[in-house]
């Protein structure tokens, strides 16, 4: 109140900038060991500890590669399903594993933490494994004479059971997955200029741990799924898990733990945002008012907030367009699980003696991913670094847009060999014949190496975005929201392969995508994602251009 006994309006509300002073032994962040006491720089975090949770990682994602590379053969051979079917199964299934990542970083940032919430996930994780592998006994058990006559009906209880522990898979898997990432990425400390450098090291070299477990999923396990049988295929991937939870739990007594902020700035030692223009009708909100007074020198946090939580709520807005414009470079990558398999599984795979499954295939992106990940680490960016006087080079949001390019070329590439791969059939004859074309499987190697070579930029590139980019109390739930992008890029892609046959099946045509590829044309489908992906290229570049990034202290 003033002389006169009014209320009057204050400035922005300050921030409360009283910081304890912190041990030298412990961290600046706030963050604290297993015990609940203040982490020790000394011994706790740092690569010790997050590499554990890289392990852990690798052997998460082996897991549900190796369900997710060959699921679409599965769902063609084993369930019969059709072409269309079962690329839009295999779409939506991989749209809820990168959806619920959402409802896991809630609950890890606002009530369980991390650790204890990644936990959880790997329990149902675990569970929906084991159904997989018990739905792969039902035709051994049905081809036995003595078999139990409740088991007559093999073929639907396979369904069920299948179909139910493959959504558990999903749900257990993206529960985790954000919360192992960011808890992995929490072992640096970000008040440490030392630390904090190496943090950016942490999502290559995780990223490279993932497609390591891509890599044996793709060649190994897929291998072993068609010549051994699925059930081998589905418990040596079980196997892995298990050892992958269990170094987790390992690594307790060496982890550096935030705790759960409840999606405000509180956690002790946070650090506080500058205050921007822009959206600047948000910042009544932290603006002082009769109503904001529960009693004289009390405010009403319900009502009133803090700079650096109105700067929160404008990142969050502010990051949107980045992540809209992003969804189509996750609709490229689904193509590898779904119509990039359809389109060698009509190919020549055989090279030399053997011959090459058409999932196997998917290994020349992991490949590329594997070998580029030190290429951009240790030349690349000391090179960029020379022109652009950044430690890390280039910005998070060039790197994705230097993958969102070569997602582009990916596309143009897979439709110039789906073009000359039905002229092929054409000239020789094969068209209405469901047969494999003479046109070696080698030619899909440029398209799969883009893509590759975009997931280094693009998708290592967004994590690193939302990580830095995310309030200190929302790391988790952030880094889920860049997850849920590709989540989004799977639904879309199911729903775009859904209208394919209604808008291009006329009459005696059988549409782009038809059960027999040489009688359809996939390269058109290529050449419309072509164009929708230049077309979403230029509109991340304009949002790219325009975007603020945050300013902490």
């Amino acid at each position: 109140m003033d002389s006169t006994g009014q209320f009057y309006r204050s400035p922005l509300l300050e921030e409360d900038n009283s910081v304890q002073e912190d041990s030298v032994e412990c961290t600046g962040d706030g963050s604290v060991c297993f015990r609940g006491h203040p982490a020790s720089k000394k011994h706790t975090g740092k690569w010790k500890a997050c590499s554990l949770t890289i392990f852990c990682s690798f052997c998460s994602y082996l897991a549900i590669s190796s369900i997710s590379k060959n699921l679409v053969s599965y769902l063609t051979k084993v369930l019969h399903e059709t072409n269309v079917a079962a690329a839009r199964n295999v779409s939506t299934w991989q749209g809820t594993s990168f959806l619920v990542p959402l409802i896991g970083a809630f609950i890890a940032d606002s009530y369980l933490g991390k650790y204890w919430t990644a936990l959880i996930f790997f329990t149902i994780f675990n569970t929906g494994m084991m159904m997989l592998v018990l739905s792969a006994t039902f035709p051994l058990i049905s081809t036995d004479p003595h078999v139990w006559p409740a088991w007559t009906y093999s073929v639907s209880s396979q369904h069920i059971i299948f179909f139910f522990g493959l959504y558990m898979v999903a749900i257990g898997y993206g529960g985790q997955n954000p919360c192992v990432a960011s808890f992995g990425a929490d072992q640096f400390d970000d008040t440490d200029d030392e630390e904090r450098t190496k943090k950016s090291s942490f999502f290559n070299w995780h990223h490279f741990a993932i497609n390591a477990g891509a890599l044996i999923s793709g060649t190994i396990i897929v291998w072993v799924q068609d010549h051994e049988g699925w059930l081998w295929g589905f418990a040596i991937p079980a196997l892995f898990l298990i050892f992958g939870v269990g170094s987790f739990i390992l690594g307790s007594s060496v982890y550096r733990f935030q705790k759960p902020g409840g999606q405000g700035s509180a956690i002790e030692g946070s650090r506080k945002l500058v205050h921007t223009t822009g959206f600047e009708f948000f910042d009544k909100a932290a603006i002082v008012t009769s109503v904001g007074c529960e009693s004289v020198g009390r405010l009403n946090a319900w009502r009133v907030c803090t700079v650096t939580q109105v700067e929160e709520f404008k990142i969050l807005i502010r990051m949107l367009p980045i992540w809209a414009t992003m969804v189509l470079f996750a609709t490229v990558l689904a193509q590898m699980s779904s119509t990039f398999i359809e389109q060698g599984m009509v190919m020549d795979r055989h090279v030399g003696p053997l011959e090459i499954p058409a999932a196997s295939f998917q290994s020349v992106d992991i490949i590329t991913v594997l070998a580029l990940v030190p290429i951009y680490e240790k030349i690349l960016v000391p090179v960029f670094r020379k022109f652009t006087g950044m430690a890390k080079g280039i910005t998070p949001l060039q790197r994705c847009g230097t993958g969102l390019f070569l997602s582009t070329l990916s596309m143009v590439s897979a439709a110039l060999v789906e073009g000359n791969q039905l002229q092929t059939v054409q000239d020789r004859g094969l068209v209405g014949q469901n047969v494999a074309a003479p046109m070696s499987i080698l030619w899909q190697g440029p398209q799969y190496f883009l893509i590759g070579a975009g997931e280094v930029f693009s998708l290592i590139g967004l994590n690193e975005f939302f990580y830095e980019e995310s309030p200190d109390a929302m790391r988790s739930l952030c880094l889920a929201f860049s997850l849920a992008n590709i989540s989004a890029g799977h639904y879309l892609i199911s729903f775009i392969i859904s209208l394919v046959p209604v808008f291009t099946a006329r009459g005696d045509s059988p549409g782009w995508i038809p059960d027999n590829l040489n009688e359809g044309h996939l390269d058109r489908f290529f050449w419309m994602m072509a164009g929708l992906c230049f077309l979403n290229l230029s509109a991340f570049v304009f949002c790219a251009m325009r975007y603020k990034c945050k300013k902490a202290y």
